[in-house]
C-alpha cells in the first residue's frame, strides 16, 4: 500500500510542473497589426490591413513546440485606405462579409527554424474553406514590463497563400495581358501580446 501511495505521489509531482510552465498571452489590437500585401495590374503592391481582431497564445516556457495558437479576424475590418476599393473587398466578389465575418487561424503544430525562428503549422478558415498554412515566426521576444505592471512579448510572422485556393476567383483581364490583381497574397502579422495576470 506504501509503495502504492509513493508512486501516486511521484506521477502527481512530475505532472504539476507540466501545468505550471503554460502561460496565457493575449494579443493587445492596440499595438500589433494585422496586413496583407497583392499584387495590382501587374507594376505595383496594394497594401491593407484588418482593423479588428483577437486572439491568444497558450505558451509553454519549458517546451515552446507545446505551445498553441488560436486567432480570429474581422472580415468586415480590412482597411486599404480606398473606401470604394474596401467596399468592392466586403462584397460578394472577394471577402462576402455579410456571409463569412470571420477569418480565423488554429495552430496544429509548432516547430524550431533556427535561433528564436518557428515555424507554425495551422488551419486557415477564410471564405468557407478550410486550408493549412505555415507561418514563418521571429521570436517571441523577451519578456518587458510595460509601466502599468503587464508583462509583454512581441512576435513577427509571415506567409502567402493563394486567394483561389480560398475561392476568391474575381479578376480582370488587362489589355496589356494579365490581370488586374494577384493571386499571391503575402500576410505579416505584428504582434505584441500581453501575459494573463495569475487569479
Amino acid at each position: 500500500m506504501r509503495r502504492i501511495i509513493t508512486a501516486i505521489s511521484t506521477i502527481i509531482a512530475l505532472a504539476l510542473p507540466t501545468f505550471a510552465v503554460a502561460s496565457t498571452w493575449t494579443i493587445d489590437p492596440e499595438h500589433s497589426n494585422v496586413g496583407f500585401k497583392v499584387r495590382h495590374m501587374m507594376v505595383s503592391s496594394v497594401k491593407g490591413s484588418f482593423n479588428t481582431y483577437t486572439g491568444t497564445v497558450e505558451l509553454d516556457d519549458k517546451d515552446i513546440t507545446k505551445s498553441r495558437v488560436e486567432v480570429t479576424i474581422n472580415t468586415n475590418s480590412i482597411n486599404t485606405n480606398v473606401q470604394k476599393r474596401d467596399d468592392h473587398l466586403r462584397g460578394a466578389d472577394f471577402f462576402d462579409v455579410a456571409k463569412f465575418p470571420t477569418m480565423t487561424f488554429a495552430s496544429k503544430k509548432v516547430t524550431r527554424n533556427g535561433n528564436d525562428k518557428l515555424k507554425v503549422t495551422g488551419d486557415l478558415t477564410l471564405h468557407g474553406v478550410i486550408k493549412t498554412v505555415v507561418l514563418d515566426v521571429e521570436g517571441p521576444t523577451a519578456e518587458s514590463k510595460d509601466p502599468w505592471g503587464n508583462i509583454r512579448i512581441g512576435a513577427t510572422a509571415t506567409t502567402k497563400i493563394s486567394r483561389k485556393d480560398f475561392g476568391l476567383v474575381w479578376n480582370k483581364a488587362l489589355e496589356t495581358g494579365g490581370v488586374a490583381v494577384g493571386d499571391e497574397i503575402t500576410i505579416t502579422l505584428e504582434i505584441e501580446m500581453v501575459k494573463a495576470k495569475a487569479k
